[in-house]
């Protein structure tokens, strides 16, 4: 559009019309933003990376006939989801290079996603760390579908398929996730009962403790992103992962105490050093105990646990 400056409207205060009111196009976007950055988010597990999606649909929104808009949400979605797709096949480029695990990024998030008991597991690091299983093309249909609710027909303009064809592949993402997402719903209180525990062992140094709520079959993720010190591969089993976190208890201990948190909708655990977020610790239950600990180094994931992040469906 002639004349319009390229930059998000976000940062420079939107393009204002004469009356002192965002333009349309403005308007519409600063409208979804939320909700194209939960699509973006959900489908990369990336906030850095969402935000560039997000300007990359604004770059291209702004070049749009409004008059020849529809239905704006789902015109603004559809071109989220086409920037988040090739992202994603970027992203998958550079996990391949990543030093150790590569965790998503965590969100401080607003105590209403956690209200929203479909949106909280939909980003929860438990549940994005198994859409990262899925491929491109059915992560994006499955985000789509089972987060959003689009309906066949926009899922299929969004990632270039038939109706048809996007059915088989919501059909064949939704048994793939069901067979790996936690084996049933979990509620924050277990959450934060089982979270409340792991911290009075870390913080008093009690094994035994650490033993009591860890599940036979525990995994644990560190990803410190060959910045931060961090386990290069998961560690599987409660005999390894107790020993690996004893050897740590000291320094968390001595550290201070953690902190709680709400995070990707569930709550979860800060350790701070020096006043500068050092570790997040986020958890997987499965009948309430510990399936999954996952504890985020990387400092260049750790920008958007300092400020709430807002997410929407």
């Amino acid at each position: 559009m002639a004349g319009m400056s390229r930059t998000a409207p976000e940062d420079r205060g939107g393009n204002m019309s004469r009356d002192g009111r965002p333009d349309p196009a403005t308007e519409a976007f600063l409208a979804h933003r939320n909700l194209l950055f939960t699509v973006a988010y959900e489908m990369l597990g990336s906030a850095a990376d969402a935000e560039d999606v997000l300007q990359e649909t604004w770059l291209r929104w702004v070049g749009v006939d409004l008059a020849t808009v529809r239905d704006q949400r789902a015109y603004l979605v559809r071109i989220t989801t086409r920037q988040a797709l090739s992202r994603l096949r970027t992203l998958g480029r550079r996990k391949e290079s990543y030093v150790g695990s590569w965790l998503p990024e965590p969100l401080l998030t607003a105590p209403d996603v956690a209200e929203d008991v479909e949106l909280a597991d939909s980003v929860s690091m438990a549940m994005l760390l198994v859409l990262e299983t899925l491929t491109p093309t059915e992560r994006a249909v499955f985000v789509l579908r089972e987060v959003f609710d689009l309906g066949y027909d926009e899922i299929a303009e969004a990632v270039g398929k038939s109706p048809a064809a996007v059915r088989q592949i919501a059909h064949r993402a939704r048994a793939h996730v069901a067979a790996r997402r936690p084996r049933g719903a979990v509620s924050p209180a277990e959450t934060r009962h089982a979270l409340e525990a792991f911290q009075r062992a870390a913080e008093t140094g009690d094994l035994q403790r650490l033993l009591d709520i860890l599940a036979p079959d525990v995994v644990f993720l560190g990803d410190g992103g060959g910045i931060k010190q961090a386990i290069l591969r998961p560690i599987v089993g409660v005999d390894k992962v107790a020993r690996v976190l004893a050897a740590g208890l000291g320094r968390i201990a001595a550290a201070g105490p953690l902190q709680p948190a709400q995070v990707n909708g569930y709550p979860a655990l800060i350790l701070r050093l020096n006043g500068e977020i050092d570790t997040v610790i986020a958890v997987r239950i499965d009948d309430g105990l510990i399936t999954g600990l996952y504890a985020v180094r990387n400092p260049e994931k750790l920008s958007h646990m300092e400020q709430e992040t807002t997410l929407r469906r």
